[in-house]
């Protein structure tokens, strides 16, 4: 009796636990459900709107530039050449590779004995062929014979009417005839002694002019025996050694006019179509020429001059050449690589963008209604760098300024406003000013000096102005860079 009591005593609390645990299995499965339920109710979806930086589309008048690369030459070279044969018996201390010379200085100088021979020999000759001719003598004697005939004739006539009034005999008349004829006779031969002379005087006057070419050519040979600068310049490709016998015509250097520096360069047909004037002539523009000096770049002017004869072979576009404006030759030369800045005419009605802004084909995303994106097609004129010119445009419309993947017409976005420059930098401090004039030590100064006074190609007023800048206590800060860059090249 008492073990069936306890078992269902058991019974009847096992029950109960099992109806609890359905109970609270109930009740969390209804708190489940309801939570599931309001969250699902709650969270609805919403589109996703990108934050993109845009910017105005402005219309301006913009001068595209075309960057070119190219190297210096000479827009004048002269070959240097011995017009005569001979030694070398002298050569200038600035003919060699790299020398500085002025306009009229000897460069080298030819042996002139032998030239100096032939010039004595030359004029001997001259003076000889220039000896008086027995011409006039021997028309003096011709006009004397005429004279003498006359009074023959005169003679013969009057005897013969002293004959006829029977005064005179006929041994006078005859003897009156015979003179007649014997002055006719000298007459005759005075006349052919002056065609002979005269035959001989045109001989000898081609004789004249001849000799008188030798002695001008031997006095020419003569003073080119000594060679002088035509121009000033620098020597360049020098074979010429002192007491070396050379011939006439041989090349001994060349002469380069550093004063007449130029810019050859290349560009592309569609370039050199857009450089050329309303009637096809290349424009004289100007163009900025950057020198690369160590760190630094130097921005020399020039002006556009002409194009290229013909096209090379294997080559591409258009050969171009600009001359700089009054060069330094110390601080440029032929050979140096330069780049080229060159203004095209300017383009009105034009916006310029961000090159991250378009794609290939000149598509760009404006903000629409609703901060919607709206596809727009651009004409794509230039490239410059990191911008792009464009025409074609809704101007006052903003468009988005960096394309990314994501975006796309309909897509919303939220535009962001690019702060402006002058607010970045009022919340910076301003830099400090560079000064102009810095104060040099001895061994900074002492080693530009010894580069200046060590240098060929400096003029010599040029090297005194540097070294009496040295010589102050503050030097520019320009000159200090400048000679530091050259003696950084240098080594």
């Amino acid at each position: 009796m008492g073990t069936l009591a306890r078992a269902g005593f058991g019974l009847a609390i096992g029950g109960v636990s099992l109806a609890l645990l359905f109970s609270a299995a109930g009740i969390l499965n209804e708190a489940w459900q309801d939570r599931v339920g309001a969250a699902s109710k709650t969270k609805q979806p919403r589109e996703r709107a990108y934050s993109v930086t845009v910017a105005t589309l402005q219309p301006e008048t913009v001068s595209p530039i075309i960057t070119a690369y190219g190297h210096l030459e000479s827009g004048r070279t002269l070959e240097l050449r011995a017009a005569v044969g001979g030694k070398l018996v002298s050569l200038s201390e600035n003919f060699r590779d790299g020398g500085v010379v002025e306009a009229g200085d000897v460069l080298f100088a030819i042996d002139p004995a032998r030239l100096e021979t032939a010039v004595a020999l030359a004029e001997t000759d001259v003076a000889e062929a220039e000896a008086a001719s027995a011409l006039e003598l021997a028309r003096l004697e011709a006009e004397a014979s005429r004279e003498q005939l006359d009074l023959r004739q005169q003679a013969a006539t009057r005897q013969q009417g002293l004959h006829e009034r029977g005064v005179a005999t006929e041994a006078d008349l005859e003897a009156a005839t015979l003179a007649r004829a014997a002055a006719n006779q000298t007459l005759l031969n005075r006349q052919r002694v002056v065609a002979g002379d005269e035959a001989r005087l045109a001989q000898a006057e081609i004789t004249l002019r001849r000799k008188s070419i030798a002695l001008d050519e031997a006095r020419r040979d003569l003073a080119e025996a000594v060679h002088r600068a035509p121009f000033a310049g620098v020597v360049s490709d020098v074979t010429a050694i002192e007491g070396r016998l050379v011939s006439a015509n041989e090349q001994l250097g060349a002469l380069i006019d550093t004063g007449e520096l130029e810019v050859a360069f290349r560009v592309t047909n569609n370039q050199h179509a857009r450089l050329l004037n309303d009637q096809g002539q290349l424009r004289k523009a100007d163009v900025e020429v950057l020198v690369p000096r160590g760190r630094s770049t130097t921005v020399l002017p020039a002006k556009l001059d002409r194009a290229g004869a013909e096209r090379d072979e294997g080559q591409i576009g258009r050969l171009v050449y600009a001359r700089l404006v009054d060069p330094d030759p110390n601080f440029v030369q032929q050979g140096d690589f330069v780049t080229l800045r060159i203004p095209e005419r300017p383009l009105e009605g034009v916006a310029r963008i961000p090159a991250t802004a378009v794609t290939t084909d000149g598509r760009i995303l404006l903000i629409g209604e609703s901060n919607r994106l709206e596809d727009h097609q651009a004409q794509l004129l230039r490239h410059q760098g990191d911008t792009v010119i464009v025409g074609g445009v809704p101007f006052g419309r903003q468009f988005v300024t960096i394309r990314a993947l994501q975006l796309g017409p309909g897509i919303m976005v939220t535009p962001v406003e690019p702060k402006p420059e002058g607010a970045a930098a009022a919340s910076a401090p301003p830099p400090a000013p560079e000064p102009d004039m810095i104060a040099l030590d001895d061994a900074r100064r002492a080693a530009i000096v010894a580069f200046i006074e060590a240098s060929d190609q400096m003029k010599p007023e040029k090297r005194e102005q540097w070294l009496a800048e040295l010589a102050q206590p503050e030097v520019p800060r320009a000159t200090v860079e400048k000679f530091e860059a050259k003696i950084a090249e240098s080594q």
